[in-house]
């Protein structure tokens, strides 16, 4: 995660080759290890003559940016909504958690498609989407942590000097939603990732000519049989990544939690 972190920061100082650079004279050149690969294109070039290395490090730009600002968004918006529901209980606790069952009762990757076909497909929209996707996970966890928390012995000590609910709930409550938070989003991390590919394989996420994974996917999709490195190369990029938000949400969570500790 690290490594594909510094890539995406990077990017610009690490591509070979501009983003708007064609080269037709290698159009569909293959890998450096082909027999008839160029050291000008490690990964190889696409149909339009772009290299593919530089597109896949500008291409995780895209998607670690788009996920990151949804997982950022959905977590302050699931976090307010669950310490709201919890601590606060009676009619807002269930307007919000029926919100939340409606939203889940819907397969989500068709709500996204319905969403991005009636707007516009923007970067913008498809945070927007990717937030819509997240914030429940968010709220329901959030709820359960602070409904614990709230009878506690330290919050009936807040209430007995007098702290007012916000006091209390920001205070002494939330504290204890970060842990939990922060391990959920590495999770999400990875499955946000896997969902904007997913919307750009379908052509209703990130627009041509910005890079993104799943895009390069789509774009290979006709030339498996000729040229499996446009679709294979992105697509190991897109399973590196995911795994190693999966395995880092995987250490943060057992580090977390004490009670897994040394638990293999």
């Amino acid at each position: 995660m690290v490594a594909v972190v510094l890539v995406a920061l990077l990017a610009p100082a690490l591509a070979p080759h501009g983003l708007g650079t064609f080269d037709l004279a290698h159009r569909l050149a293959p890998p450096i290890w082909s027999g008839s690969g160029d050291w000008s294109h490690p990964l190889g070039t696409d149909t339009l003559g772009r290299d593919i290395l530089s597109r896949i490090l500008f291409g995780a730009r895209t998607s670690l940016g788009v996920a990151g600002a949804a997982v950022f968004l959905a977590a302050a918006l699931g976090i307010l909504l669950g310490l709201f529901s919890g601590y606060a209980g009676s009619w807002p606790d269930v307007v919000i958690m029926r919100v939340a069952d409606i939203q889940l009762s819907f397969p989500y990757l068709l709500l996204a498609i319905a969403v991005m076909a009636f707007l516009k497909p923007s970067l913008l929209n498809l945070v927007i989407v990717l937030v819509l996707r997240s914030w429940v996970v968010y709220a329901r966890l959030i709820r359960v942590v602070t409904l614990s928390a709230k009878e506690r012995d330290f919050v009936t000590a807040a209430r007995a000097v007098g702290d007012s609910g916000l006091r209390i709930v920001f205070r002494h409550i939330a504290p204890n939603v970060v842990g939990p938070a922060i391990i959920v989003s590495s999770f999400q991390l990875a499955e946000l990732i896997i969902v904007e590919s997913s919307l750009s394989f379908l052509g209703l996420g990130v627009q041509p000519p910005t890079p993104s994974w799943g895009g390069m996917i789509s774009e290979g999709r006709e030339y498996v049989g000729t040229a499996w490195w446009l679709s294979a190369i992105p697509g190991f990029a897109i399973a590196v990544t995911v795994l190693g938000a999966n395995l880092f949400g995987d250490a943060l969570r057992r580090s977390l939690d004490p009670r897994l500790r040394g638990v293999s």
